[in-house]
């Protein structure tokens, strides 16, 4: 083999480690904020359009409620199961201007949950899409046992509650209230929020925790309402 061939191969081993090395380096600047990557996973499929953006996926324009009704049918059909879910659709309050939605997903074989959310960013037109996946304790530290009802109001002035009895729902709030793991002092600054009281079997109040507007409006909660004691 003579020089100039030997020169040639070096090179273009250099070219092919050089060009793998970057390869790798700029799909881990891609994906560096995210916690799980939807193209690893045949179970999680992509919106058409999406592209990937580091802590989220994007796409240009306002296509949050085609993105909602795509995952809301696509999930199911690959297992996954809707533990609970939000949208700017069961906002009915006129002075929340926003475009969205949260939901959060469960499936056999996967550890932990699947958080899915979307919203559109007007001052960008951008839609933005954020997959997460979630593991929740297995003992929820901050109660003692789960609650037999819960008793919701929608601010603290309220003299009425809304009550929540269904074993499900009330397993999806506990989960919902350890992922969000509120800090108190927040809510300080917080203008508006909303209290859940957990009740024992002898309706008696024994746990409470505040939870701000902007999250409390995922949950639909059109039951009969009670006289706080």
């Amino acid at each position: 083999m003579n020089h100039t061939k030997l020169l040639l191969l070096i090179a273009l081993a250099v070219l092919f480690a050089t060009g793998g090395w970057v390869y790798k380096y700029v799909t881990n600047e891609t994906y560096e904020g995210m916690s799980i990557i939807p193209e690893d996973h045949e179970d999680i499929p992509l919106f058409n359009g999406l592209k990937p953006r580091r802590a989220d996926y994007v796409i240009e324009g306002d296509h949050w409620e085609d993105i909602y009704a795509f995952y809301m049918k696509e999930l199911p059909g690959k297992g996954w199961k809707l533990r609970h879910k939000g949208s700017a659709m069961d906002d009915n309050d006129p002075g929340n201007n926003w475009g969205g939605f949260m939901s959060t997903w469960t499936k056999d074989g996967f550890e932990g949950e699947l958080s899915l959310s979307a919203g559109y960013f007007q001052a960008e037109n951008v839609t933005e899409v954020r997959f997460d996946q979630h593991i929740p304790p297995k003992i929820t530290s901050w109660i003692d046992k789960p609650p037999a009802s819960l008793c919701v109001y929608a601010n603290p002035a309220e003299e009425n509650c809304t009550p929540l009895e269904d074993k499900d729902d009330i397993e999806n709030i506990v989960h919902f209230i350890d992922e969000i793991a509120y800090e108190t002092s927040q809510f300080k600054q917080q203008k508006q929020y909303g209290i859940i009281e957990f009740l024992n079997d002898l309706g008696e109040t024994y746990f409470s925790v505040k939870v701000t507007q902007k999250k409390a409006r995922f949950f639909s909660l059109n039951l009969r309402k009670v006289k706080r004691k």
